[in-house]
């Protein structure tokens, strides 16, 4: 074989190799934009060639979004399932808590709410889900001014005579409507009549709520007077306390008319009245 026809086949035999590398490159290629773009299919390189050459959407990878990036997750928050109610809160020095049940009720709670905000005290207020519906804008006033909102069902119930599905259904409706009206769901719920079993653990547990009772039950839902009322509450203020009053379900003028009282005496005897904070497993 002459020079020049050996050196002709060894070009011939070059070009062929980096033509087929060409095809491996262009088929990676088409594989990795096939990925980016999301549509899950793994295709098979074609041949080369100009009739199977494809044009790729330089925008189709550019918008996705880059998940490698950004700051990690927290971990997800654990609430406990507890085997009875917390009775009191933990705080620094004279610390307690005002709590009011069953509303929100346009007669009382807006007045309740003045009476806090002139002496720039914040509350707990645990509502029924079916209430809500008629006071969005009270529990939009209650975030706006720093309130906590708590679940005290739907309908209020004695849960202890409800299936799991009905305490559920009453439960989850009520985070349901106060997320709605208020920004957040609760972290925190109550029974109603303080009639507690284990599903309502449970379950307040599967959405994130601790269960919360009281202390110091100012027994203002007898109407026995709002000096009575008030007469409660200071003989019963203690550190860590969890006071039990109510805005609704029912003639709750005595209720207001109380708390005028007892709130600036406990405030003058150096208590602290605030909101209490959760701590997460």
């Amino acid at each position: 074989m002459k020079k020049d026809q050996l050196l002709s086949r060894l070009l011939t035999r070059r070009r062929a190799l980096i033509a087929g590398a060409g095809a491996v490159g262009a088929a990676a290629t088409a594989g990795v934009v096939t990925a980016v773009t999301g549509d899950g299919t793994v295709t098979s390189a074609p041949a080369a060639g100009p009739q199977t050459r494809r044009l790729v959407n330089s925008s189709a990878y550019r918008l996705q979004p880059v998940t490698g990036y950004g700051p990690p997750r927290a971990a997800p928050r654990r609430t406990l399932v507890r085997r009875a109610p917390l009775l009191r809160v933990s705080g620094r020095g004279r610390t307690m808590v005002l709590t009011f049940d069953d509303g929100p009720d346009p007669r009382y709670t807006p007045d309740i709410l003045d009476t806090l905000a002139e002496y720039d005290v914040r509350a707990m207020f645990f509502v029924c889900g079916e209430m809500v519906a008629d006071g969005r804008r009270m529990l939009a006033r209650m975030a706006d001014e720093g309130h906590v909102v708590g679940n005290h069902t739907w309908s209020h119930p004695l849960l202890t005579r409800l299936t799991r599905r009905q305490i559920r259904s009453e439960m989850e409706r009520t985070s349901d409507a106060i997320e709605d009206a208020y920004g957040e769901r609760p972290e925190w719920f109550r029974a109603p009549y303080g009639a507690w079993n284990r599903a309502a653990f449970q379950i307040g547990a599967e959405l994130g709520m601790e269960p919360l009772a009281w202390t110091v039950d100012t027994l203002d839902w007898t109407t026995p007077g709002a000096r009575s009322i008030a007469n409660r509450v200071e003989r019963g203020a203690a550190p860590g306390v969890v006071v039990l009053a109510h805005d609704a379900g029912g003639d709750r003028s005595q209720s207001v008319r109380a708390l005028r009282r007892y709130l600036p005496e406990l405030l003058d005897s150096g208590y602290h009245v605030t909101v209490p904070r959760r701590h997460y497993a």
